[in-house]
């Protein structure tokens, strides 16, 4: 069973994984993601991550499903106040970007998709450096005063843009976001160690990783020689991490760990994860009820110093 921490320095008190919402409505279908859902609020999970632009690039979906999804099952369950509910701004193919009126437009939009009155964790999906560090600041804190989201956060944004974004609303007794998800993961590590990280880790952020198992390359079904469906999806799926010398390096690491703890490979790439210095809870999807114990088994596993050092230095 999972245990609650306090997520940065806002008020909300989160599992140490958080269930990635963007397979909902797209490969899961409702039954399938209802079930998902029951399986990682049985063992403890309560934080959620959506989109209110989920996943229409893929033909045959909508954008907003998986919002839908999540909405009919908090309805089903009764069990919205246990819930943290995250959602994002600025990629809706109706609501682009992050100019003001169109900030407060999409929540409206997200609030009515999800059923509720308030989401917990409201993010900046992608910046937006035709508006104002100035204008996006004062949005977003309007949307807390008003009591319809209780926290913030950023995604795709670049560290200068987010260190304006965080002195502008100090200088200002502003609401600032508390969180920061960035990709990042054992076999994609630069794009956050480094100037991110310090930032984060100066303005006592927290950081919630997405892409924490490399689009599924981490579970090992990528692997050179895998045949079947997920082979021929490795060009769009894997991020280009199958056959590279840092890919294979990385898994033939994590398998002896995985085989010294008797568990998958999911796990360890989740526990290396969550035992980096800032992050708070890796985000991670199931499209199966059968994937979901090798997420969840992140609570009981704590890699040893010698292990993480042997990712390390695999990944590097």
């Amino acid at each position: 069973m999972f245990d609650h921490e306090k997520l940065g320095a806002s008020d909300l008190s989160t599992a140490p994984l958080c269930l990635g919402g963007n397979v909902f409505g797209w490969t899961a279908d409702r039954e399938q993601s209802f079930a998902v859902l029951d399986a990682y609020a049985a063992a403890g999970g309560n934080f959620v991550d959506t989109a209110d632009s989920y996943m229409y690039q893929f033909p045959g979906n909508d954008p907003g499903q998986s919002e839908r999804i999540i909405a009919a099952w908090l309805a089903a369950r009764g069990n919205r106040d246990d819930i943290v509910v995250a959602t994002k701004v600025g990629d809706h193919p109706e609501r682009k970007g992050l100019a003001p009126d169109n900030i407060r437009a999409a929540l409206d939009d997200s609030l009515r998709r999800l059923g509720t009155d308030h989401v917990d964790l409201y993010y900046a999906h992608f910046d937006d450096e035709s508006v104002s560090v100035e204008d996006i600041v004062t949005t977003f804190d309007e949307l807390v005063r008003a009591g319809k989201t209780r926290a913030l956060g950023a995604s795709n944004i670049s560290p200068a843009r987010l260190d304006a974004m965080l002195r502008f609303a100090r200088a200002e007794g502003l609401a600032r976001f508390e969180v920061l998800q960035p990709q990042y993961n054992l076999v994609s590590r630069d794009t956050y160690e480094g100037e991110r990280r310090d930032l984060v880790a100066r303005e006592g952020l927290a950081c919630v990783p997405y892409f924490a198992l490399a689009s599924g390359f981490l579970t090992g079904k990528y692997e050179p020689g895998t045949t079947g469906r997920y082979a021929r999806d490795v060009p769009g799926l894997a991020g280009g991490y199958a056959g590279t010398e840092r890919g294979t390096k990385v898994l033939a690491a994590m398998k002896e760990i995985a085989a010294a703890h008797g568990t998958e490979l999911a796990t360890v790439a989740l526990a290396w994860l969550a035992q980096q210095p800032t992050v708070a809870a890796p985000i991670a999807s199931a499209r199966t009820v059968e994937q979901v114990p090798a997420l969840v088994a992140l609570a009981d596993l704590r890699l040893t110093g010698d292990e993480l050092q042997a990712l390390d230095t695999a990944s590097a």
